[in-house]
């Protein structure tokens, strides 16, 4: 018998990351839609189940670790393991000034969510993926926080200078160096997803590629074989230097 993986996805009720729960979907993987707000959670899983697609909502705020620890014995008591976790749920936060300008506290903002978040869920969802017999841990990370892309003069980033949001991908790959190293020995393997610049939210929906196409890489580290490369950083295209 076929045991169905179950993935957890934040951020799910929206974007990126809704894409991601239905094309997981609709290969006969049970989504777990992770979202701050109960009522848009439900809303987004109940679309994805007229689809024909085994969804479940699930409240999840990446910034309160009690939430984060409930959304987790949640999971055992339902299914008893995680086999996919989708750290997707971001922000690119409310400072749009110079570096010179920033303060701890804009920085802090998006921390928050994009650094302390990602640790407060992989830390809670740890235990269960450790039961899944092929974990994969994906982080939703950016083009601009490669370190290579932002100090070459040639490279289109070059002008790009958001300190919060750039700096904070920049520590989410650095991130999932860590978990990958830490976890190198067992099946769970921990990558980047590059998604491009696809329109949603943070950037007021200006991005070129949908998010189904954002996607995509996402779902392909979300269900990489054992073959499969861990602590890396990978666009539709090939690995992006860090």
């Amino acid at each position: 018998m076929t045991v169905e993986k179950i993935a957890l996805i934040t951020g799910a009720n929206k974007g990126i990351g809704h894409a991601t729960a239905r094309q997981l979907g609709e290969r006969g993987i049970v989504v777990i839609v992770g979202a701050r707000d109960e009522v848009l959670g439900k809303q987004a899983a109940d679309a994805l189940a007229a689809d024909g697609i085994t969804a479940t909502p699930l409240r999840i705020d990446v910034r309160d670790p009690a939430c984060v620890a409930e959304a987790a014995r949640e999971i055992e008591r339902r299914y008893g393991r995680l086999d996919i976790l989708v750290n997707n749920a971001g922000t690119a936060g409310a400072f749009t000034g110079t570096p010179g300008e920033a303060t701890a506290a804009d920085l802090r903002e998006v921390y928050e969510t994009n650094v302390f978040g990602v640790v407060t869920v992989t830390h809670a969802m740890l235990p269960l993926l450790r039961r899944s017999p092929a974990g994969r841990v994906v982080n939703l990370s950016s083009h601009v926080g490669s370190l290579t892309l932002n100090t070459d003069p040639a490279s289109p980033l070059a002008g790009v200078n958001m300190i919060a949001y750039q700096s904070s991908k920049t520590a989410l790959n650095a991130l999932t160096v860590a978990y990958a190293k830490e976890l190198r020995d067992t099946p769970i393997k921990v990558n980047a997803a590059l998604p491009g610049v696809v329109a949603t939210d943070i950037n007021h929906h200006r991005g070129r590629r949908t998010p189904a196409e954002g996607a995509a890489i996402v779902v392909r580290l979300a269900l990489l074989d054992e073959t499969g490369p861990s602590g890396a950083c990978l666009a539709d295209d090939g690995p992006l230097p860090w």
